[in-house]
Parts: structure tokens; sequence; C-alpha cells
């Protein structure tokens, strides 16, 4: 062979000719994946949005499967590669992805895929006939493993590819994933692991999650992809007029909707479902060309949601309003912008969203961020100087939870008899539980088999049984149905359905909703938002004015309306914490008045008044405030730590100004500042003991051990640990049937077991989560000693957007936007006075 030849491809003549058909040539990483799949090396890759990750995880399998050949008439095979993604959308339109090289190359391979929208004869079918390739979710593979045979389904298994690996790592989908993966191994001993992510700070953790740990930290090969383009990041921030306050971003409504004209289409990103219903609206009333917009977010019916995402795969739509359901994955190549509305609260979640833009890997992603506030300002100024720098965040990985742990090993019992011992090495050999005592783990299968000490009396939390052999197994079947019917870690806030139906007029004349139950459903609202709604109220919810009908079961029913909406539906969950990261960035910004100049004029010139009427902080001190505004005393600080740090210190910042006598009323947390008001003078609080580290002591003790707070993370916990079903065969609980059924068990457990495991569980969610106890550890550590306390008569200008939320309604509309202007016109012109 001459020198100068080319080496020989790692790949067979039909992919190469493939590729060169398309006018490509395989990428470095995807060979790569090639090698290590031949080498029998798990791997985790990295590699920019568009930059053909998904068929780098899929490319050795299929080589794999070609030369393996297809199957013959009724020869029965078994699953080669698993495929698991955290969205069922995502997992729907990777499928249809592979389907077209699988077609175009004539492979004999064939691609299914395994929802919780699959038929229940189809999943039947799968586990007698698997297909070649399987993609499904975490929850689908739990319920796999929970048959007795899931050993004969998987034995065969060759590979197991997780898609978005950085999205369910830190969470408890990522713990029942991990251990799933823990009892894949056990199955499929010869089976490798497949990890793709596009943003990843720290590799070393997800490298362990990929592969058994025991009897060493083994870790993943780590392959590391191409840079793409550089992204075009711009923020629209009007020189003119930038709210103080507020996170709707209404004042941009009209330079978005002109965006969206100019461009292909748009995927315009808010971070709640309540800012989708807003900006949807706002967008479809400025819509005078009647553009195909549309609105996808997780409350909505799927068969709306679906029939969004096909739309936008036939490139039929201008635009799609929505949330994190279409942050990951989806291969839409005709988006050309996507704009953020609201600071992105993390560079990764930042540059993963903009990899939804053009999503090829040489061109550069077009994205333009929208804050809705002057704070909101600094934050997508350092996020968008984060992307420019390549700079990723994200929080370190957590111990898994042990109500997920109580949960698999119930699943586990579905499967077959375990022996503790040897399961009990399986599951340390998943990542988030390598390091789980011994003595906790007797403990997590006591609770499974009996509810624990407090609870064993009761027969229906009997679930596992003893062997002969000193084993454990499922105590019958009706205990496996149970366990397949709740199987899963998202645990739903109490929701009614949505449900749309004719209005008739009674003899009075007023309309009643239709009796019939025919109506379809638009999707799911929370309880608490109905029980606050009269009969006649109106709301925005899917994209429609809606009036309020009344309940029927577990619907709301609900007509179209023509009147002015004046309410948003709020729903409990969904806000994403501003990360670690950007935080500090925000706070060296705003002591930087070298770079002032960058920033828009009313923004510039917010902090030039802020220097001027009282002190800019620095980085590392915590600049606290009062005054006497409005008939109370107010005390604000700011640590710029992210809502819930700043929420967990207003309440024990509370607790001790009750003892210091200085009465307080209440308090208000936003992304950046703290606001407490009292009625007496908070500037006579000793500032050093009011902000001391040992407020995490016994002041959180105490709090918590009454607080609704705890009652509503041992709800979520004792769910997902199977203490509380959810669903239950031929009827289902309500929301509040579930949270009576908790409140009661949280009160004879904190009586009779303090210690109990689920207690222990719910702790730990409430300190790892709601509270971000960790954080505000890290935020008094960092200010010990460098508290500054300035006396002032009057509002400060760095005040304000934390005063304006003060006792704020969550309405919408006309006349909230009047009162609101009103008090803000009030405190702004006596912070500018």
């Amino acid at each position: 062979m001459k020198d100068d030849a080319a080496p020989p491809s790692l790949l067979p003549e039909r992919f190469d000719a493939w590729f060169a058909g398309r006018g490509w040539r395989p990428r470095a990483h995807q060979l790569a994946m090639v090698e290590k799949a031949r080498e029998g090396r798990s791997a985790l890759l990295i590699a920019p949005t568009g930059g053909g990750k998904t068929l780098a995880g899929f490319l050795p399998s299929l080589v794999d499967l070609a030369g393996r050949g297809g199957r013959k008439p009724g020869e029965a095979g078994g699953l080669h590669t698993l495929y698991i993604s955290p969205l069922k959308a995502l997992a729907v339109d990777i499928a249809r992805n592979l389907e077209q090289p699988v077609a175009e190359m004539g492979l004999p391979i064939r691609v299914e895929t395994r929802t919780g929208d699959t038929p229940t004869s189809k999943r039947q079918r799968q586990r007698r006939d698997p297909p070649d390739i399987l993609l499904t979710t975490p929850e689908q593979l739990a319920l796999l493993l929970s048959h007795e045979d899931a050993g004969e389904m998987l034995r065969h298994l060759k590979c197991v590819v997780l898609d978005e690996l950085h999205a369910l790592a830190a969470s408890k989908r990522g713990d029942l994933l991990a251990l799933g993966l823990a009892r894949l191994g056990a199955l499929a001993p010869a089976m490798r692991a497949v990890g793709l992510s596009a943003t990843v700070r720290d590799p070393e953790p997800l490298q362990r999650y990929l592969v058994a740990q025991k009897p060493e930290r083994a870790m993943a090969d780590l392959v590391m992809g191409e840079g793409g383009a550089d992204a075009n990041v711009d923020i629209l921030a009007s020189e003119e007029h930038i709210p103080w306050s507020g996170h709707s971003a209404r004042h941009a409504f009209r330079e978005i909707y002109e965006e969206i004209r100019k461009a292909k289409t748009t995927l315009i990103f808010v971070n709640t479902r309540s800012q989708a219903e807003i900006a949807f609206s706002e967008l479809w009333r400025l819509n005078e060309e009647s553009l195909p917009i549309a609105l996808h977010h997780g409350s909505l019916d799927v068969a709306r949601r679906r029939k969004v995402e096909t739309a936008m795969a036939a490139g039929a739509l201008r635009a799609v309003v929505c949330t994190s359901t279409l942050d990951l994955g989806i291969d839409w190549g005709e988006v050309d912008l996507v704009v953020q509305i609201g600071a992105p609260k993390g560079s990764s979640r930042l540059i993963q969203r903009v990899g939804r833009a053009n999503h090829r890997m040489d061109e550069p992603s077009r994205a333009l961020l929208v804050p809705a506030n002057r704070f909101e300002v600094l934050e997508c100024r350092a996020a968008k100087d984060a992307v420019a720098e390549r700079q990723l965040d994200g929080e370190p990985l957590k111990p898994g939870g042990l109500d997920v742990l109580a949960q698999h090993i119930v699943g586990r019992a579905c499967s077959g008899p375990f022996d503790p011992v040897t399961f009990y090495e399986e599951v340390t050999s998943a990542e988030p539980y390598a390091e789980l005592p011994w003595e906790t783990w007797e403990r997590v299968v006591d609770f499974a088999a009996t509810g624990g000490y407090a609870l064993r009396a009761y027969d229906r939390l009997k679930r596992l049984v003893k062997t002969k052999e000193g084993g454990f197994r499922i105590r019958n079947k009706t205990f496996a149905q149970q366990y397949r019917m709740n199987v899963g870690t998202i645990v739903e806030t109490p929701s009614l359905n949505v449900r749309l139906t004719s209005a008739r007029k009674s003899a009075d004349g007023k309309p009643r909703p239709s009796a019939a139950r025919g109506g379809r459903v638009l999707g799911t609202i929370e309880e608490h938002f109905i029980e606050q709604l009269a009969i006649g109220d109106t709301f925005h919810f899917a994209g429609e004015l809606l009036r309020f009908e009344g309940v029927a079961e577990t619907d709301a029913l609900v007509t179209r309306s023509s009147d002015e909406a004046r309410r948003i539906p709020q729903w409990a969950g969904g806000k994403f914490p501003l990360s670690t990261y950007l935080a500090g960035r925000v706070r060296e910004m705003v002591h930087a008045p070298e770079d002032w100049p960058k920033l828009p004029k009313p923004v510039r010139e917010w902090l030039e008044l802020q220097r001027l009427k009282s002190v800019i902080p620095k980085p590392d001190e915590l600049l606290v405030e009062t005054f006497y505004c409005r008939n109370r005393h107010f005390l604000v600080c700011y640590p710029f730590d992210g809502r819930l740090a700043h929420q967990s210190m207003g309440m024990l910042l509370t607790r001790r100004l009750e003892r210091m006598g200085l009465q307080p009323l209440g308090f208000c947390p936003t992304e950046y500042a703290l606001s407490v008001y009292a009625r007496k003078d908070l500037g006579e609080a000793d500032m050093a003991y009011l902000f001391d580290q040992d407020m995490l002591g016994e002041d959180l003790d105490h709090w918590l051990a009454d607080a609704q707070l705890m009652r509503r993370t041992f709800r979520n916990c004792a769910v997902i640990a199977g203490l509380i079903e959810r669903n239950h065969p031929g009827q289902e609980k309500t929301g509040r049937q579930v949270s009576f059924s908790a409140d009661l068990i949280y009160n004879v457990l904190r009586e009779h077991e303090p210690d109990h495991i689920l207690l222990e569980a719910a702790w730990n969610d409430a300190a790892g989560g709601f509270l971000d106890i960790a954080r505000l550890q890290a935020l008094l550590a960092r200010v010990q000693g460098r508290t500054r306390h300035v006396r002032l008569d009057r509002v400060s200008p760095l005040a304000v957007p934390v005063m304006l939320e003060v006792g704020r309604e969550a309405v919408f509309g006309v006349a909230s936007d009047a009162v609101l202007e009103e008090i803000s016109n009030d405190i702004i012109a006596e912070a500018t006075a």
C-alpha cells in the first residue's frame, strides 16, 4: 500500500456510500464511537447541537445489526439497543429520524418506540417479540424491568443509549434510571452504555454514572466532538423603556412579533407555563397577518402537543411559544431564530435552547434574549458573555433519593425474588447510591416490605414477604399491579381536566354548561387555581379565552368567552433557579462601573442613581438597606443568589426578628434581592447576628417541623415510595385524598417514628431542592464579616424592583396593570427624587 493511500474505513461500504450520497463525511467523534463499540467500551459523547450526536450514538448499533443480517420470518430475536430519552416527544422524533437512514440503506433493522402513549397490546407484543432497537423513557424502562420475563427480553442487550444525559442525571428520574442501568448490567453483563450530551460542565460524574463502579470507581471513556460555529446571541433591551419589575416582558411583544415576521420559523422559550400563556395571548393579539403561531407546554392535552410537533416537523408553523417541553434534542432544521423571554437562569440552559436554531453545527445559531426587567438585563448580559466564552454552569449530582430506592426495590421484587446482600451490591454500583450505607439500605428494604416500625400494623403496606432462603419477593400479583400503575418519580400537583363544554341558557336566561360530558379536554390546571375561581370568571388557557362554568368530578367545565380575561393560571412547578455561576457574574457586573456603558441607558442610569442615593455592593459583601415606606419598616438585602435561597433566608430572618421584638409582617424574595417588612424599625437589628450562619441550626429545624412545605415534600416522597398510591386498580385518587392521606401519615410518623426513612427522604428533598440549604449556607459563609448596613430615608433605586413585588397579585389584564402602574409610579418617584 502506498504511504499516501487513504486509511481503511471503519464503516461498511453501504454506510460510506450513504454518507457520500448525502454529501457528508462521518465526523471524527462518530467514528470514535464506532471504535469504542468495537472495543466493548462505554462512552460519554459531548458534542455541540447539530453535530450528529444521536447518529454517533446509534451508528455502532446500526453497523453491528447490519452485519448480523435480518431475522428470518417467525424467527425470535433479542433487543439489541435500548435508547432512553427524557421526553416522549424526543423519543418519537428520534425514531422518525433513525428510520430514514435505516430505510435508505436498506438495513434489516426494526425500530420501535415505547412510551406511555403506546397501546397496551403493542407493549405486550414488544416483550414477547422485541424490536432490534427500542426507544423509550426512564419510566417505561422501570416497567419493563418489573416483569418476570425481563431477563429473557433483555439478556441479548448489547447497548443502552442515554440521550440528553445531563437533563436526567441530576433529578429523581435520573436516580431511577441509574438503578435501572445497574439492573440492566446484571441482566446483560456484556452491555455497554453510551451517554449523549451537548452541555456538560464536569464530565466525570456522568462518566461514572454510565458504568457499574464495583469493585472500583470505573468511568466510561470520554469522547469530545469538535466545536461548532459560535452562536449569534443578541439582547433586546430598549434604550427608552425597560420595566423596573415584572416577568411578562409585555413591553417587548410588538418587537418580538416583528422578529417572527422576519424569520422563517421561531421558537419562543419562556420559563414557566403561566408565562407561556401570557406570551401566546399577547402575540396572538398582535397577529394582524394571522401567522400560524402555536402554544406548547406540559399542561396541554397530549393530542394538542403532538399536533403542534407534527406541524413544526412539516414546516407549517411560523412560531411556537414553549417551555422546557421543547428544550431537548428535537431536530427542526427550519427553525432559524430562538427567542428567550425572561432571563435564561443558566448558561448551559441557554446554550441548549440556542442550539434549537438551525440545528446545524457548521452554521451559527441565532438567538434573541428579551429581559423582562432591569435586573434581568444584567442576567441576560452575563448569560450572553458566558455563551461567547463557552462557559457552562451546572449543579453537582446529589445522592440518590431514598424514596426512589424504595420504589425500585418493590419493582425488583415484582420481577422475582432477590437476595438483599447481592441486590445491595447491585444498587451501590449505581453512581447516585455508591455511598449508600448498609444500615440505611436495611431501613429502606424494611420500609418497602412492611412500611416501617410505626406503620407495620397496616396490612396494605406489607408489599414484600420473606422467602425460605432469606430473600424477599412481592406479596402477590395485586401489589405488582399497583406498582406498575404508580411507577415513576414525577408527582403532579393535584389537577383537574379542563373540559370545553357547550353553554345552554336556563329559564333565567343565564348560560349553563351542558350536562353532557363529551366536550374535548384542553389540558389540566392545578386544583388550587380552580378553587380561586367563581362561576363566570374568565381566564386564558391553551391559547383560548375561557369562562369557568363549574366543576364536575375531575373536570373543570369551561366555555369559550369573548370577555376580557382577568387571570392566567398559576402552576406550582416549572420555575428554574438562577445558577450559582450566573449569580456570581451578575454580582461582579453590578460592581463594575467601567462596564456600565455597555448597558442600555435606563439600566445604566438606574445603577448610577443607586451609587448616588445609597451604595453599590462589592461582589463579596451583602448590602443591607433599611428604610420606612408606605407605613411599614423595610429591610432589603441583595445576595443575588436565587429565589429559593432568598425564600429560605426570609423564613429564617422573620423568626429571628420576631424574637428580637421587631414584629415582622412578612417577606418577599426575588431572584436578586430579599425584602422583609415589619411594624418596628428594622434598622435597630444587630445585622451581624441577624445574618449569622447559625440561623441554619435550631431556627431551621423548628420552622420545618410544622411547615406546610415539609408536608408537601413528604407527600411527594410518600407517593414516589409507594406509601400512598396515585392510582389503584379500578379507581384513581383525587388530589385532596392524596394530600389528606399524606398529612395523616406525616403526623403519625412525626409522633411515633421521627427517624422514619421517609421523613429523612423528605428532609433531604427540602434541604436540597425547595430550600436550597447548601446555597444559603454558602451565601452566609461568603458574607460573614462583610455585611454593609445603610440607613436610608426612602426607597433606594436598587430596592424598587423587589418593592414592586411585595403583595403583588397574580392577575392579568388592563385593570391590574393600571393598579400596578399607580403603585410603581409612587415608589419610583420616591426612589428617584
